[in-house]
């Protein structure tokens, strides 16, 4: 059965590349804000570029956050890319301090290294229970940055009902960052699949399997 994926479309990210590769795995993708839609389909790409804050007020002129919260109140897939990944995280520090959307504990911070931003391919360690890289744990993926969070997630909640966040990690510098983050119907990336060549095609099709 083809599953539905919208895009969330709200002013923000690289919807049209976001749009195709979802399209060249096998979903029925439409781009769009619309409530009725973004809380019928199977899937919600919540995409991002750019500053947090802005993100975060582009995210709000659309409801944005009360659509994510909707639907993983009922248990329906989201999949942060980029920005659209730290925006779940508490906050930032980029340029001051910036509320994010809270499905997630923890900070997004300016990264330490040689060059930043972050810019170009790097291999991620995932855990072995990934279901997002499933056959390609070990393949590099294409990464645009200068903040991400670098504490796991995991570590800042205290066990309850709910399985942990599972965490991928990749390295800038002496840098240990959070590249993805799996969480029952919350995932995100902070790399593009949809620039990572056959393998980010291959993580959006094993995230589409999830659906």
């Amino acid at each position: 059965m083809v599953k539905t994926v919208v895009v969330l479309d709200y002013g923000s990210g690289n919807i049209r590349s976001a749009c195709r590769a979802l399209e060249k795995v096998g979903a029925r993708v439409e781009l769009t804000a619309d409530r009725d839609a973004v809380l019928a389909a199977d899937g919600l790409v919540v995409p991002g570029v750019g500053a947090f804050a802005a993100v975060m007020d582009q995210l709000r002129a659309v409801d944005g956050p009360r659509l994510i919260d909707t639907r993983l109140a009922g248990g329906r897939a989201v999949l942060g890319i980029c920005v659209g990944q730290q925006v779940l995280f508490e906050a930032s520090t980029e340029k001051g301090y910036c509320e994010g959307l809270g499905q997630w504990p923890g900070t997004v911070e300016e990264l330490q290294g040689p060059v930043v931003p972050h810019m170009g391919w790097s291999t991620v360690e995932a855990p072995e229970q990934s279901q997002l890289f499933s056959g390609i744990a070990n393949e590099r993926f294409y990464f645009v940055h200068s903040y991400a969070a670098q504490v796991d997630p995991a570590s800042l909640l205290k066990d309850g009902p709910t399985s942990l966040p599972l965490t991928t990690w990749a390295r800038h510098g002496d840098t240990r960052f959070v590249a993805a983050v799996e969480n029952g119907p919350l995932s995100g990336t902070q790399f593009h699949p949809e620039k990572s060549g056959d393998a980010g095609l291959t993580l959006l099709a094993n995230w589409l399997g999830t659906l």
